[in-house]
């Protein structure tokens, strides 16, 4: 299974997050999943609006067309991203 899929022009990701980093950055494939650093702790919901921010610049949407689909409290996580107008090197086009 691919860390990500295609469902007609909406993107699924599944996603490591690594709290509390010293920098926020997408850093590869991690056990079949984007991981994904950030520096903010997992309390209240701010490692979830981190990892949306920097989805946000690294697809090239607003932050409103990114959505958590599963996982909300847990480091594995799985997003939606409405049309996706970037794509890293990681995601060839479809």
């Amino acid at each position: 299974m691919s860390f990500y899929q295609w469902e007609k022009d909406d993107l699924l990701l599944t996603v490591y997050v690594q709290p509390k980093a010293s920098r926020a950055e997408v850093v590869g494939i991690h056990d079949d999943k984007l991981k994904i650093k950030v520096t903010s702790a997992p309390t209240d919901g701010l490692a979830n609006v981190d990892v949306i921010k920097l989805l946000s610049k690294t697809f090239g949407v607003a932050k409103s067309n990114i959505v958590i689909i599963s996982g909300h409290t847990q480091r594995n996580k799985r997003f939606r991203i409405f049309s996706p107008k970037k794509l890293p090197t990681l995601i060839p086009n479809k």
